[in-house]
């Protein structure tokens, strides 16, 4: 079980540093594509399509391990499915939360930080701690 919260934190910890990064280096103006022009098109395709998947996203990772075939998993695999899903559950979150600061940084578009920063939030409702791991086994 410590193995399993050791790497889920671990995940954790280098999502929300590898997101940090790239906010620091685009508030620093480092990053090559701070500020480039897309074309305003592309940018409403974007920020609708990441708008659909953060509202969509956020109750399916919320609520993830209520399915029946994650219980199911959970019941026979235990710890093996916990690891698994639960790493599923916080890249569902953290992946749509890089890209939007990314975009943010790309567009100067307002909605791609406030999209990265609901998305950030949504991270410690699923924070691994281990009463969390031991609870979402006994479920």
């Amino acid at each position: 079980m410590e193995r399993i919260q050791r790497v889920l934190m671990i995940s954790f910890w280098c999502n929300l540093l590898l997101t940090l990064v790239v906010v620091v280096l685009g508030e620093l103006e480092w990053l090559p594509f701070t500020g480039a022009n897309g074309g305003k098109t592309t940018e409403f395709y974007l920020l609708t399509a990441m708008e659909l998947i953060t509202i969509c996203i956020i109750p399916l990772a919320l609520r993830l391990f209520k399915f029946k075939k994650v219980k199911r998993q959970l019941a026979d695999g235990r710890e093996e499915a916990l690891g698994k899903w639960a790493l599923y559950r916080l890249d569902m979150l953290s992946v749509p939360m890089f890209i939007n600061a990314v975009l943010y940084y790309v567009y100067q578009h307002a909605a791609f930080g406030y999209l990265a920063i609901i998305l950030f939030l949504c991270l410690f409702f699923i924070y691994p701690s281990m009463s969390r791991c031991q609870s979402e086994l006994e479920d």
